[in-house]
């Protein structure tokens, strides 16, 4: 069925005044650590703003004019406590609100949460009636600790290069949570969003109560995904897994067409275990008899954890190894980072099969001499995922600032493991090492003294910031790159309209800063730590909480 044949819009509500948005992992942004403080967000809405406004960004080893004042910033502000962001539809706020009445404020760490109410997903199913619909899906999942979401961006864009319909779900959203849903490569619309929330919201609503509640969060996401990819008729839905794999919503996909796993680590060990060997074998829960599976190179302990399960039920588990640059005949990947090749060479893998196993081969042309088919290529270099090793230049404030040879530029990662925070630190360094050599328009160097590196972190308490903190620091100072100012905000912001005419709420807030103050003491402790190389400075907060322009 299409969208047309949803349920009829519900009347517009009247509109209701701002609510804080709550968002979900770790923030951060790079300067130089001389100083850190921790501060509430009233800034953070316009770099919303601009990431809302971005087009994809070029290749970080592009030429730049100028060498930028560097700040890095994670995927944490992904919105997870509200649902998205409204763009001026009453009827799309009325949306939110319902989705934000599903999240449940439980401490994640409740045993609770393992594979909670699992069977109620089979119920909800059986509501929506897309048991069929499901079964119909030609999907491509994938599950990982690090990588899984851009894997899934490259398999998708390859997959649209050689021609199909695709469909995508990933998981967080940055600015509007109409991001988790892509058809064709383009976020659906809120027109779309809107019909298909209300079919299965209504449909939901009448059916659940005492006995089946309702479905949370991120369960009601993945069913209104299959809802979308069903109606829309795509050719290929690529899944990526929201936590953990075996109790995953999206792991009612009985008979996918390959399956991927990427990079194992330490994550959400409150629920999927303290040793690699339980979290590969909870990630090894989207395995299925007898359809294909691919890995990448993994820690001994994962690995053998991954073969065990593939073995019970029958199938191989192949290792994809991370693709050689040399196929790509000098086209840059569409994510930035060294990091990516690994995360590209399963995509390559998973979208040949998926091409295989679909009959579909005849699409591309294998060449004779290495490179990859020119779809592939395509594809790998188009692909795009916002807040994955991200550059947004600030056109804005560039414009209006009188220092024309140290504009503001945004460095966007979602790090938040261990392991993660090393990968970024390294990418930020090698991209902004780039920035300080480059000769702008006149081919003249220009001097990186003036060039601030700021850090801009968050990280939800669940997380260890003596875990994260460290290696983000440790990794900088080892590329010889100090930090002037580190700034802790809190996962609020102010604004929860952010379009073209947003504009800041009349009253400030007051919000808890007691998590960032202690992020503040770990850092400081950490500087203290490198015997006082580098100078503690007072910052008026007046600075950082002036109204946006």
């Amino acid at each position: 069925m299409r969208a047309s044949g949803g349920a009829s819009p519900r009347p517009a509500p009247p509109k209701r005044s701002p609510s804080p948005t709550t968002t979900s992992t770790a923030t951060k942004l790079l300067v130089r650590a001389s100083s850190s403080l921790a501060m509430p967000p009233p800034r953070l809405a316009h770099l919303r703003r601009l990431l809302s406004l971005h087009s994809p960004p070029p290749h970080p080893l592009a030429p730049s004019p100028v060498s930028p004042l560097p700040l890095l910033l994670p995927r944490a502000m992904a919105g997870a406590a509200h649902a998205g962001v409204a763009t001026g539809s009453a009827e799309y706020e009325e949306v939110l609100r319902c989705l934000s009445s599903l999240i449940k404020q439980k401490v994640r760490a409740d045993t609770g949460n393992r594979g909670n109410q699992w069977e109620l997903m089979a119920k909800y199913l059986q509501i929506l009636e897309l048991e069929e619909p499901i079964a119909r899906l030609k999907v491509v999942h994938v599950a990982g600790t690090k990588g899984k979401g851009s894997t899934c961006a490259f398999a998708e864009s390859i997959l649209r290069s050689c021609g199909f319909r695709t469909g995508l779900f990933t998981s967080p959203h940055l600015i509007d949570v109409r991001e988790r849903f892509r058809l064709d490569g383009l976020d659906i619309s809120e027109e779309k969003f809107i019909r298909y929330f209300w079919w299965c919201w209504n449909k939901l609503k009448v059916k659940t109560g005492d006995d089946i509640p309702m479905p949370a969060y991120f369960r009601f996401l993945a069913l209104l995904a299959f809802k979308i990819f069903a109606d829309e008729q795509v050719d290929v839905a690529v899944l990526e897994v929201g936590l953990g794999g075996k109790y995953d919503a999206t792991n009612v996909v009985k008979a996918p067409v390959v399956c991927g796993i990427s990079s194992l680590g330490y994550d959400h060990m409150e629920i999927l275990g303290n040793t690699l060997g339980e979290i590969a074998r909870e990630k090894a829960g989207i395995l299925k008899k007898g359809i294909p599976a691919y890995t990448v190179p993994q820690p001994a302990e994962a690995m053998s954890v991954l073969k065990q399960r593939a073995s019970e039920l029958g199938v191989s588990i192949r290792v994809a190894p991370p693709l050689d640059p040399r196929q790509l005949e000098d086209q840059p990947l569409g994510l930035h980072g060294e990091h990516q090749y690994m995360n590209a060479g399963l995509a390559v893998a998973l979208a040949n099969t998926w091409l295989e196993r679909q009959g579909h081969l005849d699409r591309v042309h294998v060449k004779d001499h290495g490179t990859l088919p020119d779809q592939f290529i395509k594809g790998l270099s188009i692909a795009c995922l916002h807040g994955r090793a991200q550059i947004v230049p600030d056109p804005q404030v560039n414009s209006e600032c009188k220092d024309t040879s140290c504009p503001l530029v945004f460095y966007l990662d979602g790090a938040h493991s261990p392991e993660s925070m090393e990968i970024c630190a390294k990418w930020f360094t090698h991209v902004t090492e780039k920035d300080i050599t480059q000769p702008g328009p006149l081919e003249q160097p220009h001097s990186s003294s003036n060039t601030k590196k700021i850090l801009l972190f968050n990280c939800m308490s669940v997380r260890d910031p003596q875990r994260l903190l460290p290696r983000l620091l440790d990794t900088c100072a080892q590329k010889g790159l100090h930090f002037d100012q580190a700034l802790f905000v809190p996962n609020q912001s102010q604004y929860n309209k952010l379009g073209f005419h947003a504009s800041p709420p009349s009253g400030r807030e007051q919000i808890d800063l007691s998590w960032q103050l202690s992020l503040q003491t770990v850092w400081e402790n950490l500087l203290h730590g490198e015997k006082g190389i580098l100078e503690f400075i007072a910052v008026s907060s007046e600075l950082y909480c002036q109204d946006d322009h």
